[in-house]
């Protein structure tokens, strides 16, 4: 599997996590030397999410591509926008067709008058918006898509369980962590039960 945004949060835990369960990980980077070499992990410098080239030929072997994409700090970003348009073209062109792509609940339909919207949009909007015209791409795109819809994300210890489904109600309060997370976009990706679904996953 291919990782876009290996080098974040998320995605180190998402690479950890597909290495634990011994599957080979392409991770995608901005700088060389993220990771300590290990077998099955091979790491990919991308700093420009623009640079379909790279990600084009990284691709072929894969059978899944996971992005963990997100911007960094409160200013204007395009980093989610940017690096699916790369990977939908990079997969078109390799044959790769599963994608399994990190957003955020509270863009598009989810963006109502709940407090949680409310308050994730008052706090990062810049990062919101990003997503929001990041997901259209992917449902657009013909591929075999995922897009996952979680609250807000902590960086507590795996409890090793979550709740995952289309409808689940978000309060203010709720959370997952990364780790967790981790999971569910493995699980996901071994054994698919979203396909064409926005999944909300809380602990």
């Amino acid at each position: 599997m291919v990782v876009l945004g290996a080098s974040g949060a998320t995605g180190r835990h998402v690479v950890s996590t597909a290495l634990s369960r011994g599957h080979q990980a392409v991770a995608l980077v901005r700088r060389p030397g993220t990771f300590t070499p290990q077998e099955k992990l091979l790491e990919v410098t991308w700093p420009d999410v623009k640079d379909t080239a790279t990600l084009t030929a990284a691709l072929p072997g894969a059978d899944i591509v996971i992005s963990t994409l997100g911007g960094a700090g409160n200013g204007p970003t395009t980093v989610c926008t940017d690096g699916i348009r790369s990977a939908v073209r990079a997969m078109g062109a390799t044959g790769v067709n599963r994608l399994i792509a990190l957003s955020a609940h509270g863009v598009l339909e989810t963006h109502d008058k709940s407090l949680y919207s409310r308050a994730v949009w008052a706090n990062v909007a810049e990062r919101m918006r990003d997503k929001e015209t990041m997901e259209p791409l992917i449902t657009a795109s013909g591929l075999n898509w995922t897009i996952v819809r979680p609250p807000k994300l902590s960086d507590h210890d795996a409890i090793g369980k979550y709740t995952a489904g289309t409808d689940l109600p978000i309060r203010l309060w709720s959370s997952i962590g990364r780790a967790d997370l981790a999971a569910f976009l493995i699980d996901e990706a071994e054994t698919p039960r979203y396909a064409h679904a926005c999944p909300r996953v809380i602990r």
